[in-house]
């Protein structure tokens, strides 16, 4: 769709949900969105009112990021490696608590745009009923990934925005936070979406693995393959009781949050010792009834032997080229300030000087 078109039939949903209160259903907006909006405005919020993006208290930042710790440690390398997929976009990713608090920030933020500064900052509320409609308060209400585009988000003030977010789930099966991907008056980029998805399981398969666990089973349907993000992960401690499942082993064991921890004996149609010895025998993957009538292909591993995921392509670009374009970009953005640009990067002078200048080997 041509991008005028686009903005034309966004500002016909905000005139009809916004404006005239409309009560049907309006086709040229996402279901998600249009119940955003309606519980913004049932909030009171009006889309003029001016947004302050106000931090949380100074405590309550010290208690999310001291709760969030594994969040932050399992998104950190996930969160880096996005620059390779979006070093010539403008956008950058934020990590928020499952109440919309930052706890992460990343990328090519321009920190002399008060609109990008308001909002990439650690403690900073960006929850719904803080800044309205906008990928993150849309992603934790709804729990699902969302893409918005300028007008899509509630308030006047956040319509320069354009964001993809995805929700993340701990082990626990209970969200945990969220990935958004930001950018400030850029091109729409929908397929970040997917992208914003992808890295939230890779991130949710981080903080599965990271749980103590005798042994990880990874699962799949009969037919796909083993070994990359989408794969179901389970951790079974000594006694084999499940301490721990990922996202996609939760959907296709039918499990569900609860007090106690579920045996591997009530979900798996075979002795749990035997799973056990797999492990230690170091079996090739194998099919395994469920008691639900269903069958699974399952791998069985110890501890630390989390290795199979797919590796990436061996013609992607170099990590010194990904930095030395992110940062020529970053020049670039700041028309040619080598110290805008090294301020909004988080690095030296002297080091964007050395990675521009750094002949490859």
């Amino acid at each position: 769709m041509p991008p005028d078109q686009r903005l034309a039939l966004i500002e016909r949903a905000r005139h009809a949900v916004l404006d005239a209160r409309e009560n049907g259903p309006t086709p040229w907006l996402a279901p998600s969105i249009e119940r955003s909006w309606r519980r913004c405005l049932a909030m009171g919020h009006q889309p003029q009112q001016r947004v302050a993006f106000e931090p949380v208290t100074a405590g309550d930042v010290r208690l999310a990021l001291e709760a969030s710790k594994p969040l932050v440690q399992a998104a950190t390398p996930v969160i880096r490696s996005l620059s390779r997929a979006m070093v010539h976009t403008r956008y950058f990713a934020i990590l928020t608590d499952a109440s919309g608090t930052v706890i992460d920030v990343d990328g090519p933020v321009d920190r002399n745009n008060p609109r990008a500064a308001a909002i990439a900052r650690v403690g900073v509320d960006l929850s719904e009923s803080a800044v309205g409609t906008t990928a993150i308060g849309t992603t934790l209400t709804e729990h699902e990934p969302v893409w918005l585009h300028r007008g899509e988000h509630f308030f006047n003030d956040t319509g320069v925005f354009s964001c993809a977010g995805a929700p993340i789930w701990g082990p626990d099966g209970h969200c945990v936070g969220m990935l958004d991907l930001t950018g400030i008056d850029v091109t729409e980029q929908p397929a970040l979406k997917h992208l914003v998805t992808q890295s939230a399981r890779s991130i949710e398969n981080a903080l599965t693995t990271s749980r103590p666990h005798r042994l990880l089973l990874r699962l799949n349907w009969p037919g796909r393959v083993l070994g990359d993000d989408n794969d179901g992960l389970v951790c079974v401690d000594e006694e084999g009781r499940i301490t721990g499942a990922n996202r996609a082993a939760t959907d296709m064991l039918g499990l569900v949050p609860q007090h106690g921890a579920m045996h591997c004996s009530e979900v798996f149609a075979v002795p749990t010792d035997s799973l056990f010895d797999a492990a230690r025998s170091q079996r090739q993957a194998f099919e395994v009834p469920l008691w639900s009538g269903l069958r699974l292909q399952l791998l069985a591993q110890g501890p630390g032997r989390i290795s199979g995921a797919a590796r990436p392509a061996s013609h992607s670009m170099p990590l010194k080229d990904v930095e030395a374009a992110l940062i020529r970009r970053a020049v670039e953005d700041a028309r040619g300030n080598v110290m805008e640009a090294a301020r909004a990067l988080g690095i030296s002078r002297a080091t964007v000087y050395r990675k521009l200048t750094r002949k490859k080997a």
